[in-house]
């Protein structure tokens, strides 16, 4: 059955390729070296995009790792490519209808295609590797007592230290949000990708997060794809509060605010123990809360946080489609994409994420460490 599915895979990668070649080889006008140049860099890319996302799971070490790098750069690269040689071949079919195709377009949007495919993977490059900029939200709260007027989370979500996301990156990301001061820290899933032996010396520098309130961690989905138990394990040794449908309370001058957390919404998948509630994470909390917030991975679960009288829903998940055109498809999945939403009484914020997932690039979506901010409705 695996082999079934990586022959169908690679066979599917083969024709897009294929399509890619023929739809612009020729239009180009590549002969000789030229030629061979091209279709032995679109052989080479079939074979290491899959490479990229497995070559860390079969192997150890270095190479492993410059197998990772190489194949998720081409990933990106080739994913411009398909999606700019397919608007091509629908520019160049609405210039036959009007009658204003001729030779030189066919040309000059060929051999563009591949230059505007190389610009966007170098600009997303760079926007995936600079550290995450400080984006700031006030969200406004009916009847906020004075003292928490200002209370500030600052949250970090799909930071997916991995082949390509390292200690260094990490360390990077703690100093700014260290340096925000914030009453509390929220760090809303999607860690990782990979195991607690293998990762544990990168994820390390999240034990140096600090702030008044706590820090507070609640899993996503690919925490459960790398071991989530262990990865619960490892953030709790690191000091982060775990929430799995619990809250705390804390206190300004009298004043409650409830900080709760649920499991990835896809969580019950993989253990039943863990299906997500938000009713329960709630349950037994005092009358007078002023503040509900809810930390969810998915903004999918923001109708049931609605229900359980939750104010406010921190949640990532969607990278904020992290580069064109996938954004277009998020929300098929999820209600919204990225930034600040309402859902009846509850407000939604969906971070773009503060790393990345796959190919190290970001276009349209920058990376984001949110400071969220608490002030009262006018």
């Amino acid at each position: 059955m695996l082999k079934r599915r990586v022959a169908v895979v690679l066979s599917l990668l083969a024709l897009l390729h294929m399509y890619i070649g023929m739809r612009l080889i020729p239009a180009i006008g590549l002969a000789g070296v030229g030629y061979a140049l091209a279709v032995l860099f679109l052989a080479a890319s079939t074979v290491l995009m899959p490479m990229g996302l497995i070559a860390t799971r079969v192997r150890k070490g270095d190479l492993a790792d410059r197998l990772a790098w190489v194949g998720l750069l081409v990933m990106g690269l080739f994913s411009s490519l398909l999606v700019l040689t397919f608007l091509r071949d629908l520019l160049l079919l609405l210039l036959e209808v009007a009658g204003m195709a001729d030779a030189d377009v066919t040309h000059a949007t060929a051999v563009g295609v591949p230059l505007l495919a190389l610009g966007v993977t170098v600009v997303g490059f760079f926007n995936a590797r600079r550290t995450a900029r400080v984006v700031e939200v006030e969200v406004p709260i009916k009847d906020l007592p004075a003292s928490l007027d200002g209370y500030s989370i600052v949250q970090i979500s799909d930071v997916h230290v991995g082949p390509t996301i390292k200690r260094k990156y990490i360390d990077a990301i703690v100093n700014r949000v260290n340096a925000l001061e914030p009453d509390a820290i929220a760090v809303t899933g999607d860690v990782v990708d990979g195991s607690v032996h293998r990762l544990a010396p990168h994820t390390a520098p999240l034990g140096r997060l600090a702030a008044r309130d706590g820090t507070f961690f609640v899993t996503g989905n690919h925490e459960y794809y790398s071991g989530a138990h262990e990865w619960i394990a490892e953030m709790r040794r690191l000091g982060l509060t775990v929430l799995i449908n619990q809250h705390v309370i804390r206190e300004r001058d009298g004043q409650q605010l409830l900080i709760a957390g649920v499991p990835d919404y896809t969580a019950h998948l993989f253990d039943a123990s863990h299906k997500s509630d938000p009713q329960q994470a709630a349950a037994g909390a005092p009358d007078n809360v002023a503040v509900k917030i809810l930390l969810a991975h998915q903004p999918r679960t923001a109708p049931a946080a609605a229900d359980a009288g939750f104010d406010l829903q921190l949640s990532g998940h969607t990278h904020g489609g992290q580069f064109f055109p996938w954004n277009l498809f998020v929300p098929l999945q999820q209600p919204f994409v990225a930034g600040l939403n309402r859902l009846k009484n509850l407000w939604v914020y969906t971070s773009r994420g503060t790393g990345y997932w796959g190919p190290p690039k970001r276009f349209g979506a920058p990376s984001e460490i949110t400071r969220v901010r608490l002030v009262p409705a006018k």
